[in-house]
């Protein structure tokens, strides 16, 4: 069963109301088809009401829903014959990045993305997904080898953000994220990048330095967390909802805004209630986005990724 987040509790309620209703016509000689007719009815407008007014902080707790689809969840479900890659040849193998080659209606693709467990177990092999610099230079070496053949980089981002512990930054963690983002501002092939989840920090912009930045509808992008955020401005971590609406860390903002091109619409609820038709999403995403980019030279591939870029953080006043 999907766990309930707090702000889909009043729908929860009146499904186990209509489902008591009818678990007793099943015992009792009543007929309350017309009432169970008249909840249903009234679930569907309340499902209405929810889920097309959700507030900057619903849309945090939908990220990090614990059954929100994961880079490994796309992965079976839009590439046909993925071949996973290991290891930076420098360090080892971070758990916390995953990525390889395989191909998407017949078109070769290296799919590189943060990759969190789907239980405690594997949360804590794949460090929640957080990566340590191995992680980054594994990427990094993939997208130079996608270079090297010609092949496209698909990039999806869910991470709260690079590992900040001491082993990470022994080993250069932000030489790592540094690296990444020269080089993929130089690539010459087309470079995609999805936010899945939680777009974090530097640890996000290592794999976000895209011609096509796309965003799902309730992701965030943000450089720190609103509890982060909370802790710094108001000492106070509780007051996370707050900075989350001052942050404009969602979809609709980051794209008014300028710093993503496309919001992927997702299944009602959030993606985490039916992962094939959202992947079915994130796949004509990136079909599009290829074959608008494919078009392009490579020098025009590396312009574009400049000019857009260069723009941002641009205002007037």
């Amino acid at each position: 069963m999907v766990k309930t987040l707090p702000f889909e509790e009043p729908i929860e309620k009146l499904q186990n109301k209509i489902e008591e209703l009818k678990n007793y016509t099943k015992d009792a000689d009543v007929d309350l088809t017309d009432e169970i007719s008249t909840l249903e009815a009234r679930l569907e407008q309340l499902r209405e009401e929810v889920y097309t007014n959700i507030q900057p902080w619903d849309r945090v707790q939908i990220a990090r829903h614990p059954e929100r689809p994961t880079t490994y969840d796309y992965i079976e479900s839009i590439m046909e014959d993925f071949i996973e890659l290991h290891g930076d040849r420098s360090y080892g193998d971070d758990a916390a990045i995953v990525g390889g080659i395989g191909t998407i209606n017949g078109n070769p693709v290296t799919l590189i993305g943060h990759q969190r467990g789907r239980d405690t177990k594997e949360n804590v092999r794949r460090n929640f997904g957080m990566p340590h610099p191995e992680g980054y230079r594994k990427a990094l070496r993939l997208m130079k080898q996608a270079e090297q053949f010609g092949r496209p980089v698909i990039c999806l981002i869910d991470t709260k953000g690079a590992y900040p512990g001491k082993a990470a930054e022994e080993r250069g963690q932000s030489e790592a994220i540094a690296r990444n983002l020269i080089e993929m501002a130089n690539l010459k092939v087309p470079v995609v990048s999805i936010i899945i989840g939680e777009g974090g920090s530097g640890g996000a912009l290592a794999l976000g330095v895209g011609n096509h930045v796309h965003m799902l509808e309730n992701s965030t992008y943000s450089v720190i967390s609103p509890e982060g955020a909370a802790s710094i401005l108001w000492k106070d971590a509780s007051l996370a909802k707050k900075a989350a609406e001052s942050m404009k860390i969602t979809a609709p903002d980051l794209q008014e805004m300028g710093i993503i091109d496309d919001i992927i619409p997702e299944v009602k609820g959030g993606a985490h209630h039916d992962k094939p038709m959202q992947a079915d999403y994130v796949k004509q995403t990136i079909v599009e986005s290829l074959r608008s980019l494919t078009a392009l030279s490579q020098e025009q591939l590396i312009q574009q990724r400049y000019e857009k870029f260069a723009q941002m953080g641009s205002f007037s006043s």
